[in-house]
């Protein structure tokens, strides 16, 4: 079965850092891509892609709001895909989800793509 776990959320000062951790179990990880994405409060408000790594030659890619301070990272030895997010702003606040989709390789920051999500993780960055 697979399953997809976030952690490392939490409240942050603005300028701040966290790392968001990725780990799979019931399959690879380095076997697929995998996407960060997140969502923030309100109904309408769909899930906006935020980085992403394909599978082998693990070319990332990341949104334009995110890019020079989030990196994506894999860890084959413990199964994991970690979102180190620097120089955190208010508007990096949201629940965020790691996904994936078995036989997806590519990376793609669109959530259509994927159909295997964690559970997500809060994000506030607030002073």
């Amino acid at each position: 079965q697979v399953q997809l776990v976030e952690s490392g959320g939490g409240l942050v000062e603005p300028g701040g850092s966290l790392r968001l951790s990725c780990a799979a179990s019931g399959f690879t990880l380095d076997d697929y891509a995998i996407g960060w994405f997140r969502q923030s409060p309100g109904e309408e408000r769909e899930r906006e892609g935020v980085s992403c790594i394909s599978r082998g030659d693990d070319s990332t890619n990341y949104a334009d709001s995110v890019k020079g301070r989030f990196t994506i990272a894999r860890d084959s030895a413990k199964n994991t895909v970690y979102l180190q997010m620097n120089s955190l702003k208010p508007d990096d606040s949201a629940v965020y989800y790691c996904a994936t989709s078995l036989g997806l390789g590519d990376c793609v920051m669109d959530p259509f793509y994927f159909n295997s999500w964690g559970q997500g993780t809060q994000v506030a960055v607030s002073s």
